[in-house]
């Protein structure tokens, strides 16, 4: 496949994948192969999803241990609110950060079908910015001290804290949340994960760079300071299309799906999807953005591509590095 790259994408740019859990073992060692491709990429991070109330706890943890194990590279642990008590969420994420994970994206996450907003069974955390406090605080009483002596007074100590850095990820829905009255009410919400200590946030999906884009500008003029990744899901097949425009509520994109369908090749139609996700990757980092967050589906060849489109896996982009300007100040001390 032919793919035309962007002069604006020929400098360094970070960029992250997510994938989730795998569901047997046969699915846990293809996705192993999976992470090792992703990573010797050079990712900032890869993310791996957590299920609903803890149903994918055990599987998404050995993702995060593999990563951290077999990698450079960071990966970052998805937590969600609904269903979990303080004491819950207090256990899990102590879990991941004695496990050695420093990178999260907290979620509120959604009831499950049938579950309305008022029962109980949405648990104790009612949204993703009281998850992101809590997640600094549990880090925070895990900071270990260090005693040493005063010269010139041996009866003296001093007492030397170091505190290790987080990185805290929250969602942003450029074309609004579905259960919110409009995106300027999604603005006011990431304005308060901001203020709880969130450092970074990742879009839901999108079709259209102008979504983004606007969506950016709005943010920015409100006061939203962090990075805000553009989520790409190349979409490669008339099925993944439906399926995710039903998670997600965004309006169907015609164009993107009169050629799927059209299409009668499985290869043909991810040469349509990843074209797609090509081209809307160039005009986000033409128009600023400061960086590629993609969606996997648990398989590299085609965000390999992608990447590969838009000229951001030149060698430049083989070592991934936290510190690179578009996410400086990103990481900070937990308060």
């Amino acid at each position: 496949m032919t793919q035309a790259t962007d002069p604006a994408c020929t400098t360094r740019v970070p960029f992250s994948f997510e994938l989730y859990p795998p569901r047997s073992d046969a699915a846990a060692s293809a996705l192993h192969a999976t992470i090792d491709r992703l990573a010797a990429a050079g990712p900032e991070f890869i993310s791996v999803t957590y299920g609903a109330n803890g149903s994918s706890r055990g599987s998404s943890l050995e993702v995060l241990k593999y990563i951290l194990a077999a990698t450079a590279v960071e990966p970052m642990a998805h937590l969600t609110c609904v269903g979990s008590s303080h004491t819950e969420a207090n256990r899990l994420i102590r879990e991941f950060l004695d496990a050695g994970i420093r990178n999260f994206l907290a979620i509120r996450g959604d009831p499950p079908a049938g579950v309305l907003e008022t029962e109980p069974f949405l648990g104790d955390l009612k949204s993703a910015g009281e998850l992101v406090q809590l997640i600094h605080r549990v880090q925070a009483e895990r900071v270990p001290y260090q005693e040493s002596v005063i010269p010139g007074l041996p009866q003296a100590r001093s007492v030397k804290t170091e505190r290790e850095k987080v990185r805290i990820a929250v969602a942003a829905f450029p074309n609004g949340h579905p259960s919110s009255r409009s995106t300027s009410q999604d603005i006011d919400t990431l304005l308060a994960k901001q203020a709880a200590g969130a450092n970074l946030a990742v879009t839901q999906l999108f079709f259209h760079a102008d979504h983004y884009l606007s969506f950016i500008q709005r943010a920015r003029e409100a006061g939203v300071e962090f990075p805000i990744l553009p989520g790409i899901m190349p979409v490669t097949s008339p099925t993944r299309l439906r399926r995710i425009l039903e998670l997600s509520g965004e309006e169907l994109p015609s164009e993107l799906s009169i050629q799927l369908e059209v299409e009668p090749t499985d290869e043909g139609q991810r040469e349509i999807g990843t074209l797609h996700a090509v081209r809307l990757g160039n005009e986000l980092l033409a128009g600023g953005a400061p960086g590629l967050h993609l969606y996997a589906f648990n398989q590299h060849e085609t965000v390999l591509s992608v990447l590969e489109g838009c000229g951001v896996l030149g060698a430049q982009n083989r070592t991934p590095t936290l510190s690179h300007p578009a996410f400086a100040n990103t990481v900070k001390e937990s308060v």
